[in-house]
């Protein structure tokens, strides 16, 4: 009985939708696009500043790609630790991020202790990269509650953890950033096992078919330590491998961190007229937007007709 209430609804809707035009566009749905209309997203996500992230940054610059970089600014300039006067010209055209001062475990801290990891870590890089840092990785991935309160009020707009999803959502909480999947997904996390590391491997690569194939809006967010591929050159020959199939496409928006939480956050704060045929971009950031099939590119600081 109650399936059939429903069908007699949902056909009664369509009816007076038909007649009225104003209740149809009511069900209008409006969707984000990322930059230049593109439906995908890619986040390269790697921490702790160790002296292989020159080898790194080599490779994502030969294929044009985009890097985060979460760093401990205490461990700069100690042993297997990048040099601070190489930390600008390095990352150049790529982002530098906050991941503590001394990469302790933030739940087992005290709430001043976690206030001055971010802090002192912050006020560092921004001293060395010459703009704000506003991004973060949690050491060893650990959150709680109880750091998130104590961030509260210290410039951080968002954190990624190493949950990984094995999805492409985009995050619902930038605070709570899980991550789709680590680099080369969980190959090699156990010596000898190469039974399990050729098993991971493809399913690495599974995950990265799937986000080239999707449909839907999609953020592909890969996260790892450049210091895994060490000397191994086989594994840094992977790395290139993974790297040139996800370069050069024209469907993904190859973003820092922080540019994608700007974008999406732009995206949220766009105001609509009731009717949906008016919007006002408040921010500083053109946002595509896509209603009905139809794209529209509403640019930063105006009111545009969508009608």
């Amino acid at each position: 009985m109650k399936k059939i209430s429903l069908l007699l609804l949902l056909i009664a809707f369509s009816t007076v939708a038909q007649t009225n035009p104003e209740i149809a566009k009511s069900a209008t749905r409006i969707e984000m696009l990322f930059p230049e209309g593109k439906t995908k997203a890619l986040i390269l996500s790697y921490d702790d500043g160790r002296t292989e992230d020159r080898q790194l940054v080599k490779l994502m610059n030969k294929y044009h790609l985009v890097g985060t970089f979460h760093l401990n600014s205490n461990k700069l300039g100690t042993t297997s630790y990048l040099d601070r006067t190489e930390m600008k010209d390095l990352y150049k055209g790529h982002e530098v991020s906050v991941h503590t001062a001394n990469h302790p475990n933030l739940p087992d801290i005290s709430k001043i202790d976690v206030i001055y990891e971010i802090v002192e870590d912050r006020k560092e890089l921004e001293r060395l990269m010459g703009y704000p840092v506003r991004g973060m990785a949690y050491p060893f991935g650990n959150t709680n509650d109880f750091v998130i309160d104590a961030m509260n009020g210290l410039g951080i707009e968002y954190a990624r953890t190493v949950g990984d999803t094995y999805n492409f959502e985009i995050p619902k909480d930038f605070l709570r950033w899980f991550p789709t999947m680590h680099q080369f997904a969980k190959a090699y996390w156990e010596p000898n096992q190469p039974e399990k590391d050729a098993q991971e491997m493809a399913h690495f690569y599974t995950v990265i078919k799937d986000f080239l194939q999707t449909k839907e809006l999609a953020v592909l967010d890969i996260w790892g330590h450049s210091w895994e591929m060490g000397t191994d050159q086989n594994k840094w020959n992977e790395t290139e491998k993974f790297f040139k199939i996800l370069a050069n496409n024209e469907a993904i928006y190859y973003s820092k961190q922080i540019d994608l939480v700007d974008y999406i956050n732009a995206f949220r704060n766009l105001k609509f007229s009731i009717d949906k045929n008016i919007v006002t971009n408040t921010s500083a950031i053109n946002v595509y937007i896509k209603i009905n099939n139809t794209i529209f590119k509403v640019m930063a600081g105006t009111t545009m007709n969508l009608s």
